[in-house]
């Protein structure tokens, strides 16, 4: 049943799916979020286990057309990395030990994804600290809550930094810092939990802080504008180091219903704005952010929360900076759409696609495409992402072009290689090379779909397969080069 299943999919759909699936996109976010969260296998399996268990995921997603992955650095104030400022997380070791044998999961993770043209986002939850009261317990005494426990506040059985206090943005600041100075990360990335989830009946026990700070403001204005310096203090601390490295956030899927505001969704569901405190379309109109991921996990025509509706209300009003898509694998698998395709992939890739201001998506949770959820890593790797894709540019932060690649040479006779680009240190750095084949010289055209082959980080490339090959120089944000001088594979 299962593998009807999956042939179902990928061919029972309607006859957009078959001419988006020919034109895949030349350039398109394409992303997968890991989470380390509440994830006891990390614990578990031991480090060489973890790395080989990595490596055999990111094979995965990379085979599925991922070019992004979003790894949880710092699921509760731990850390998946070597951190000075806080303990080792809970989720991968006990007592805030360091792991024994030694590794540092994130420097790994930025080796491997860069090993396989993949861009890596460190993905940090600013305020949380733990995720039960029992936890609260075994906080490793480095841990900053002992030496300043009156900067935290208890809500729900869980601990959070409290919002509205100065230091602790500061410290959070610090924390992204100390990432971006050490490790080669190409992006910093917050989900959707900014102030608590709220818990029908209970307050968030602000009150001294709001006493001190709020100077006359209402409680949620108040609020909302600690989390605005917040966002906009991490991306002037990146912008003044690695202004390369891009910052985003994935917001819950509403900003607001239209009950509360004329402008809002045709929705009825928690917001972004009234219950988060997270004004994320003003962090997009000021710049403060290079991209939006709205989690919109719902199916197409949920009743409270519309997909159709939801992805059709971000795109009319996110237009400053890169929109992207956020898609959970099992209510999009798991459900049939009115078109007769027995899951709504087919349905949601295209309307993204269609949309003008769109450019990606990125699949939660990344181990469900890795296990291949109802047929998902199939679906995508046979069809909707079947060719590579360069990630979106971002002019914003730079619109230089690299130079073209020199030195382009035959091996033997189906191998070639090139010189590396010189770094500088600067957002215009080569960091990847695109490499393109053709049929003949004279058709030669970046833009002709299918003709992207790879995206590697070496300068030697196999071809398996004739034809004209081409490469281009691709820079940290995304910039392309023109294309070197062609060079032909006979086989």
């Amino acid at each position: 049943m299962k593998i009807r299943r999956i042939l179902a999919s990928l061919l029972l759909s309607t006859s957009l799916t078959s001419i988006y699936a020919q034109t895949n996109p030349l350039r398109e976010f394409r992303g997968a979020w890991l989470h380390t969260v509440w994830q006891t296998q990390y614990k578990s399996r031991g480090t060489e286990a973890n790395k080989r268990v990595l490596e055999q995921q990111l094979d995965s997603l990379h085979l599925a057309g991922i070019n992004a992955v979003f790894f949880q650095v710092r699921p509760q104030a731990d850390a998946f990395y070597d951190s000075k400022m806080e303990p080792w997380s809970c989720y991968l070791t006990d007592g805030g030990k360091a792991p024994v044998p030694f590794w540092d999961p994130l420097e790994f993770m930025v080796e491997q994804c860069h090993k396989r043209g993949m861009e890596l986002h460190a993905w940090l939850n600013p305020y949380r600290v733990t995720s039960n009261t029992k936890q609260i317990a075994a906080l490793p005494k480095k841990h900053i809550y002992h030496k300043h426990p009156e900067r935290f506040l208890r809500y729900d059985g869980k601990l959070y930094f409290d919002p509205g206090l100065p230091e602790n943005r500061e410290f959070i600041g610090q924390i992204v810092e100390d990432i971006i100075r050490r490790y080669d990360v190409d992006g910093i990335h917050f989900d959707d939990y900014f102030y608590p989830y709220p818990v029908k009946g209970k307050e968030f026990p602000d009150a001294k802080s709001y006493a001190k700070y709020g100077k006359g403001m209402k409680r949620a204005d108040w609020r909302r504008r600690n989390v605005d310096l917040l966002i906009k203090e991490v991306h002037e601390r990146i912008s003044a180091v690695k202004p390369w490295v891009r910052f985003g956030v994935s917001p819950f899927g509403i900003y607001r219903n239209k009950k509360s505001d004329p402008k809002g969704s045709d929705t009825n569901g928690l917001e972004n704005y009234d219950s988060l405190y997270a004004d994320v379309l003003l962090w997009e109109g000021k710049g403060w952010v290079d991209y939006l991921m709205p989690q919109l996990y719902w199916e197409l025509d949920h009743k409270s929360a519309s997909y159709r509706v939801l992805i059709d209300w971000w795109n009319r009003n996110v237009s400053n900076r890169h929109l992207y898509i956020g898609q959970d694998v099992a209510r999009t698998m798991n459900t049939s759409d009115k078109n007769g395709n027995p899951t709504q992939l087919a349905t949601k890739v295209v309307m993204a696609r269609r949309a003008e201001n769109i450019q990606g998506m990125c699949w939660w949770p990344g181990y469900s495409v890795c296990s291949n959820i109802g047929g998902v890593a199939d679906s995508l790797s046979h069809m909707w992402q079947s060719t590579p894709a360069l990630v979106p540019s971002y002019p914003w932060i730079s619109d230089k072009t690299p130079e073209a690649i020199k030195g382009l040479r035959p091996i033997n006779s189906h191998e070639f290689k090139w010189e590396r680009t010189l770094s500088a240190g600067s957002a215009d750095d080569v960091v990847k090379y695109a490499i393109y084949r053709f049929e003949s010289r004279s058709e030669i055209d970046l833009k002709t779909p299918g003709a992207l082959v790879d995206i590697i980080t070496d300068t030697e490339y196999k071809a398996t397969v004739p034809g004209v090959y081409v490469i281009t120089a691709v820079s940290r944000v995304n910039n392309e080069s023109a294309p070197s001088n062609p060079i032909v594979i006979d086989l």
